[in-house]
C-alpha cells in the first residue's frame, strides 16, 4: 500500500514544542496550504492541514520557524480515535511528518535554505 503526503504551505502559528514521558520532542502544527484554483469572486482559498512532528525534526522545526513559514515537508496519512469525555467516539486525521524543508531564504548573511532530510540538518 502507498501512503505518501507531499506538502508546501505556511505555519499557522509558532511551533509549541513538548515532550513525552520518555523525552521524546513532538510538536503538533497546521499548515495553510493554498487550493490551485480561485472561488466565483476571485480568491485563493486554502486548506487548513494537521500535521504532527517527532524528535529531532520536532526540535529543528521549532527553532528554525515561526508564524508564517514557507515549508515543504513529506509524510503520511495517519487517522487515530479517542472517546471524549462525553463518551463519543472522536476521529483525528492528521499528516505525520518525516521530512520538511525550509522554502524561504534566511535573513541576509545567514547562508542557504535549510533542507532537512531524516531528521538532521545539514550544518
Amino acid at each position: 500500500m502507498i501512503n505518501v503526503v507531499a506538502l508546501t504551505g505556511r505555519l499557522t502559528k509558532d511551533i509549541e514544542l513538548r515532550y513525552t514521558a520518555n523525552g521524546s520532542a513532538v510538536s503538533s502544527f497546521t499548515l495553510a496550504v493554498n487550493r490551485q484554483f480561485t472561488n466565483r469572486n476571485g480568491d485563493r482559498e486554502a486548506d487548513f492541514i494537521n500535521c504532527v512532528i517527532w524528535r529531532k525534526a520536532a526540535e529543528n522545526l521549532a527553532k528554525y520557524t515561526h508564524k508564517g513559514s514557507l515549508i515543504g515537508l513529506d509524510g503520511r496519512v495517519q487517522t487515530r480515535t479517542y472517546d471524549n469525555p462525553e463518551g463519543k467516539r472522536m476521529y483525528i486525521t492528521e499528516i505525520v511528518v518525516n521530512n520538511f524543508s525550509l522554502l524561504e531564504p534566511k535573513p541576509k548573511g545567514q547562508g542557504a535554505p535549510v533542507d532537512v532530510a531524516d531528521n538532521e540538518l545539514p550544518f
